[in-house]
């Protein structure tokens, strides 16, 4: 699968986002703030998924065609 230029830009705002939220909710009490595991899990899950995606798109570009 092949991303656009402005796909791969967007998906890419979008790591950046995820990265920045749980590193701010990392030191966050989490008898705070209900479900917090949950909420990183997700997070953490969205970051996979989105690198995985990017890397598969830069693999298919570099495939002979």
């Amino acid at each position: 699968m092949e991303l656009t230029k402005s796909e791969r830009a967007k998906i890419t705002d979008s790591v950046h986002s995820i990265q920045s939220a749980r590193s701010s909710l990392a030191d966050v009490d989490e008898s705070k703030i209900p479900k917090l595991s949950e909420i990183n899990d997700c997070l953490q899950d969205a970051d996979k998924t989105l690198r995985v995606t990017l890397r598969q798109s830069s693999a298919s570009k570099k495939k002979p065609t």
